[in-house]
């Protein structure tokens, strides 16, 4: 079974007008872990403790070029995020390879992993062309710097043998923009990788599955508590239709195994929301405004009968489940009350407000020890007191999600997307922005929000749909 994605106009917040697949949202974070070392933290570009969050705006127009994107990696600190701390990439920035080119969604895709083994964790921005490559960016003292291309256009960072360097998988292929896949050639390079782009060791992917589909979104965690990282796909079909894929690490032979996963068309996360040391897997699926959870166990995820399904009829959600709510359009996973469990963060970029269709709207479900649930769940949006800004038609706040601790304090915060905020009415695009919200004990606050879109920072701002990724 895989789910059709519908394409409305309040959906549109990445690549509308260029490849037909309006409504994608960004690839979610992985589970935040608890506080780890200096120089150990993952997505900690430049290692000094905080993590950092990347955000992607691959619609901006840069050198001339519509459509080219830029990434802003917004750094953390002890006082989270701010305007003054930040990094802009493009194909314009000195050291990055490559020219702008018109239509190439650079930013479209974000991985983040210690490629090198120095301890910073590397930036690899992926895109929309077929024919251009990824660009690792690496990770240094003061932040991200330099880059080198990669033969990709979608990649995935994880330790996916177990021998505690971080592996990168390589999708070499684009998103077709019409009903026919191109097609998919899928490496895994083993790390570390040097700087000069020169892996340790290269590896079949190991399962044909993925070759006749175009991967458009991909995230890692450890599903069976082996040690090494699988990798959950989400993956165009053709004839509109939007599926999803669940890859296990092999011990030996080639690097992954196909296994039986929830169907969904939205983003996906690994997070151990039940404490049982496995992570599980947490697949969005819009078209019917839920998401699906997956437990994991040694033997891999449990069977289907366990799988348990959330929307916003679950009790304890605010809001009401809404086919055009498209719940699930992103989500992402980290310990937002510090407790130990993963929690999730759940987009609803379609979610109609009084009669402003698509304003959008941002759930957090905690985890427990029998799984997810809804009690005391929490429902944001633009109009939320202490949230900066109003809620508007269109805005699709939500459309990506991101849970990180960027100020140390052992919760992971949200920062949450509208890709089409500060829209030109008739215009299918718009700037964006993102929100960053505080994590306490008793969950996301708004006390001490900060927004931030392309004029915070002084990035380009026409169309930049600035928010349509979030590492």
């Amino acid at each position: 079974m895989s789910n059709s994605r519908s394409y409305k106009a309040w959906s549109v917040p990445l690549i509308a007008g260029v490849l037909a697949l309006g409504g994608i949202p960004a690839l979610a974070g992985s589970a935040a872990a608890a506080p780890e070392s200096v120089h150990s933290v993952k997505d900690d570009f430049n290692g000094d403790g905080y993590k950092d969050l990347a955000v992607g705006a691959p619609i901006a127009t840069i050198g001339g070029k519509q459509g080219a994107g830029y990434v802003t990696v917004m750094y953390g600190g002890p006082h989270g995020l701010t305007k003054d701390h930040r990094t802009i990439i493009s194909r314009s920035t000195s050291g990055i390879p490559g020219d702008p080119a018109a239509g190439e969604n650079f930013g479209f895709q974000l991985s983040t992993g210690d490629l090198d083994g120095d301890g910073r964790t590397d930036l690899i921005i992926g895109q929309a062309e077929w024919n251009r490559d990824a660009v690792v960016v690496w990770g240094g003292q003061n932040g991200l710097s330099g880059g080198v291309s990669v033969p990709a256009a979608t990649t995935q960072a994880g330790d996916f043998d177990g021998d505690g360097k971080q592996d990168l998988v390589l999708f070499r292929g684009g998103r077709a923009p019409g009903d026919d896949p191109l097609g998919t050639e899928a490496t895994i390079w083993r790390g570390p990788i040097s700087r000069t782009a020169k892996p340790t060791a290269t590896q079949d992917f190991g399962s044909p599955k993925v070759e006749p589909y175009d991967v458009m979104y991909a995230a890692a965690g450890d599903v069976n508590g082996d040690g090494r990282d699988d990798l959950a796909l989400t993956v165009y079909l053709g004839e509109g239709v939007v599926g999803s894929q669940l890859y296990l690490a092999n011990a030996s032979g080639g690097g992954f195994t196909y296994a039986a996963s929830p169907e969904g068309s939205g983003q996906v996360a690994f997070g151990d929301v039940n404490g049982d040391g496995f992570d599980d897997v947490v697949r969005g699926v819009p078209n019917d405004s839920s998401v699906t959870v997956a437990l994991g166990s040694a033997s891999g995820l449990k069977p289907a009968s366990t799988w348990k399904s959330y929307s916003q009829d679950t009790e304890g959600v605010p809001g009401g489940k809404e086919e055009d709510d498209r719940f699930g359009d992103a989500v992402s996973a980290g310990d937002v009350n510090g407790d130990g469990l993963a929690d999730v963060a759940v987009g609803s970029p379609g979610e109609k407000l009084g009669d402003k269709q698509g304003a959008g709207m941002v759930n957090i479900l905690f985890g427990g020890r029998d799984g997810l649930t809804g009690t005391g769940a929490q429902g944001f949006t633009q109009d939320t007191d202490g949230v900066p800004g109003a809620a508007e038609s269109g805005d699709n706040f939500g459309g990506a999600v991101s849970l990180l601790d960027i100020n140390d304090n052992g919760y992971a915060d949200l920062a949450a997307a509208a890709p089409r905020e500060n829209r030109p009415e008739g215009v299918s695009t718009g700037e964006g922005a993102v929100w960053s919200l505080r994590a306490r004990p008793t969950g996301i606050v708004t006390d001490a929000a900060f927004t931030f879109g392309p004029r915070t920072v002084g990035a380009p701002t026409e169309k930049a749909t600035f928010g349509g990724a979030l590492s």
